[in-house]
């Protein structure tokens, strides 16, 4: 993606809008009030070869809880990942076991993690970064011709995928149009951007990502969803039964 940045650098209180303020508004526009159930599509590539999973997620935010039932390829078939409040698992159809994880973890091996399919308040993980004049982070350019925000975020606690990140945020929407992820060390481990999104009752949505590895090179995943629904789900769906017995 190319990309002209012609940065414009103002501090905030010159634009009136503080970092609390756009992480706010970011969290406002992801919230959603609903179940929510879809049909999701990696496209995996490393290096010349690409491969294609396909899923169906399962999502109640009410009590912090998602289901990832993985559909195909067969290899793929069954296996699934399940968090309910703080528990994450990982389950593996040919064994039939159940292994905990952390957010980081990859889904099915491709450069999307599970931590990116969850509910999280970006305000209640991340600050806004300061300068050494304690200032925020925060500058105004332009990713292609779109007027955004760039502002340098950093985890104020410990169970995120990535400790800091740079988030470049459309000036009149507030969407999340593309993010850098950086370890502790400060190392750029991993670009997304978000390509579409559909707004549903005033909450946006998004249905297309690509995540791009920085540390190796030549790696990425879109992330497709569609077939978007939000009739509620049983609570049975989010259980590790409900898993076990799609095996059978």
């Amino acid at each position: 993606m190319k990309e002209i940045l012609f940065s414009l650098v103002f501090f905030s209180s010159l634009w009136g809008i503080t970092g609390s303020e756009i992480l706010s508004k970011i969290d406002k526009l992801y919230e959603i009030r609903t179940d929510i159930t879809a049909k999701i599509k990696l496209t995996q590539q490393k290096g010349e070869s690409i491969k294609v999973i396909e899923a169906i997620y399962y999502r109640r935010d009410a009590d912090d809880s998602f289901l990832i039932v993985m559909t195909a390829p067969d290899i793929e078939k069954g296996n699934g990942y399940l968090k309910v409040g703080e528990n994450f698992w990982m389950y593996k159809r040919n064994t039939r076991t159940f292994q905990h994880i952390n957010r980081d973890e990859s889904l099915s091996g491709s450069d999307a993690r599970s931590g990116d399919l969850e509910k999280r308040k970006m305000s209640e993980l991340y600050t806004v970064a300061l300068d050494e004049k304690n200032q925020e982070k925060i500058t105004e350019e332009k990713l292609g011709n779109i007027p955004v925000y760039r502002v340098e975020i950093t985890a104020k606690v410990s169970d995120v995928t990535y400790p800091k990140q740079i988030l470049w945020v459309h000036k009149e929407n507030f969407l999340i149009l593309k993010a850098q992820a950086f370890s502790l060390s400060g190392t750029l481990m991993q670009t997304i951007y978000y390509l579409k999104y559909t707004q549903i009752d005033g909450r946006y949505i998004p249905l297309q990502q690509i995540f791009v590895d920085e540390f190796e090179k030549g790696n990425k995943t879109i992330l497709d969803l569609s077939g978007i629904s939000f009739e509620k789900i049983p609570s049975h769906i989010f259980t590790k039964a409900y898993l076990e017995n799609l095996s059978k």
